[in-house]
């Protein structure tokens, strides 16, 4: 089933629905941990589970063999990403066609990073550009089978923000544009990449809804599981963070169960603004961690009554 139609049959009873990201582990030992990590957390009825795509494809074989079991074994709906970082169409084709076979019909499509230990991305030689044009070509070879989701950058793509963190307003609509021409494209959904300021996301949604982006906008929210792996994320991504949130971490940044704490308190605030909005939809970047993620869930689900809150009670 397609994320866009679960997505759509929930809005017709106001239920809130979430999903979880996992990404490919390094070895064996740690792909058998990530399944039963996995398996704890699909206990609790995400909607969907998506798997990351290695950086220039480098884990293009485990990730294919993960979603596969993902779908089939563990019985989550699933989505793969697919990037155009070092796949040339042939190999794009043999991803699309894997998971095809194997009843998946849900693909996150993405430019990609640039391989490791390179800082610009290059399109390969019979490969795609950018994510618009994995999109084109996916529905003009597959046409309606796959339901495509796209990013979305609440501050602007990372590539295009200058070196002061501040996207100029022309770059953030410029950003929006090109976002427009993948939904018309094609694309079904948006995934937005990770932000820590809700008002720039409720901005960024009003925005696209302003230039007839119509589509479903989901909210990516990371928790924060320690702090230096919070900065490097942030660092990375030229993700604002807001005073506030800086302020509160400062004086607990070594005490890592402290900063989870803050973590989960935050990730829950910021999705209670959220939903508050009308947005039913959520999509928790976990890390590979359950903890934190579920925390938030929980959290929310014995704090606030909701019709929809029945989505935990089921679990």
């Amino acid at each position: 089933m397609k994320v866009i139609e679960k997505i759509q049959e929930a809005a017709k009873t106001d239920k809130v629905i979430f999903s979880f990201e996992f990404f490919p582990p390094k070895t064996d030992d740690g792909v058998e941990n990530l399944f039963e990590r996995m398996e704890r957390m699909v206990a609790h009825s995400p909607s969907f589970c998506d798997i990351t795509w290695g950086a220039g494809g480098s884990t293009a074989d485990l990730t294919l063999d993960i979603v596969n079991r993902m779908q089939n074994m563990v019985c989550v709906e699933s989505m793969m990403h697919l990037t155009c970082t070092n796949m040339p169409v042939e190999k794009i084709d043999h991803a699309l066609d894997t998971i095809k076979a194997n009843g998946i019909q849900n693909v996150l499509a993405l430019r990609g990073d640039p391989p490791h230990g390179q800082d610009k991305f290059v399109q390969v030689e019979g490969g795609f550009a950018c994510a618009l044009d994995l999109v084109k070509h996916m529905r003009a070879k597959y046409g309606d089978y796959f339901g495509i989701t796209v990013a979305g950058y609440p501050e602007a793509h990372p590539d295009v923000i200058p070196a002061n963190g501040i996207a100029t307003k022309e770059i953030y609509e410029n950003d929006l544009a090109y976002l427009k021409k993948k939904v018309d494209a094609g694309a079904d959904v948006i995934v937005t990449q990770l932000f820590y300021d809700t008002d720039v996301f409720l901005k960024f949604v009003n925005d696209c809804r302003q230039i007839g982006i119509n589509c479903p906008i989901v909210p990516g929210i990371m928790p924060i599981n320690n702090y230096k792996g919070f900065l490097r994320m942030t660092g990375f991504c030229k993700t604002k963070i807001p005073e506030e949130i800086m302020a509160a971490l400062e004086p607990i940044k070594d005490n890592e169960e402290a900063v989870k704490a803050y973590g989960i308190h935050l990730g829950t605030e910021m999705c209670k603004k959220i939903l508050a909005t009308g947005i039913k939809t959520l999509h928790l970047y976990t890390l590979n961690m359950e903890k934190s993620a579920l925390a938030i869930l929980m959290v929310y689900s014995l704090t606030f009554e909701l019709s929809t809150s029945k989505f935990m009670k089921q679990s």
